[in-house]
């Protein structure tokens, strides 16, 4: 009597291929979403509190000012430019490549347009030579390097353009930043600063950052989508209910 064949081998190996199938076509969805619409983000550094906090995970939108070289992973150099380009706007927190090795992510506040003169005097900002309205907005408690609690002064700046949003100075008016030359913002360029002024390298440093190309920018921060008090570490699930900051999940950055 004949045997009919075995046919689980042919199975295995259709169930094997449908799943490298969706696997595949899984990575091939998260690099196009990664690459075209939105790239997630956290931030290891305090130079843009209070806006946004060390242990902030948010959401960068790739779509805000075009497509770069930058907006593919790993930057491959297959391009110049960008396309469908859109400049930044003054008061947005982008993301970009620091310019000074063109891979590492920076995020900073866009302070400085193309043609704008930016300058530091005794803890003011000046564009175009006109002082940027600022108000006291009274203190911000943080900690500092060595994790002793301490208080900064608090204040309201607004831009030209009527954006607005809160700085501090860790140092008062008299921090290392706080008076500096007068910054002349290349065409094509951007100069960006944070918002913790005495505790950011950021353009002011124009050997560290200096201008940034529009061609660096990788895209707008959007929203805050997750966070976690410093230190605190995201697989404890456990700890969850007091490590993570609740108020700030989901929330616009500005």
């Amino acid at each position: 009597m004949n045997e009919k064949p075995e046919l689980k081998p042919k199975k295995d190996e259709n169930s094997l291929y449908e799943t490298v199938k969706v696997v595949v076509q899984a990575l091939l969805i998260a690099v196009i979403i990664r690459t075209l619409l939105f790239q997630p983000f956290n931030i290891p550094s305090g130079s843009l509190i209070p806006t946004l906090l060390v242990g902030d995970y948010l959401f960068v939108s790739k779509y805000s000012y075009g497509y770069s070289r930058h907006s593919l992973p790993f930057s491959p150099p297959l391009f110049d430019g960008r396309i469908f380009s859109s400049e930044p706007e003054r008061g947005d927190i982008a993301v970009f490549k620091l310019p000074t090795d063109d891979t590492t992510d920076y995020i900073k506040r866009v302070i400085g347009l193309p043609g704008d003169t930016v300058q530091m005097i005794d803890g003011r900002l000046y564009i175009n030579g006109a002082m940027v309205e600022r108000e006291p907005a009274g203190t911000y408690r943080s900690r500092d390097a060595f994790g002793r609690t301490m208080e900064a002064a608090r204040y309201r700046e607004t831009l030209p353009n009527g954006v607005s949003y809160y700085v501090i100075e860790r140092d008062g008016d008299r921090g290392f930043w706080d008076n500096t030359e007068r910054y002349e913002v290349p065409q094509g360029h951007f100069l960006m600063m944070g918002d913790n002024r005495d505790n950011s390298t950021d353009s002011r440093d124009l050997r560290a950052v200096g201008y940034v190309p529009l061609e660096n920018f990788v895209g707008r921060a959007e929203i805050i989508f997750f966070s976690l008090e410093e230190g605190a570490s995201g697989w404890r699930v456990w700890d969850w209910p007091v490590t993570v900051r609740w108020n700030r999940l989901f929330s616009t950055i500005q």
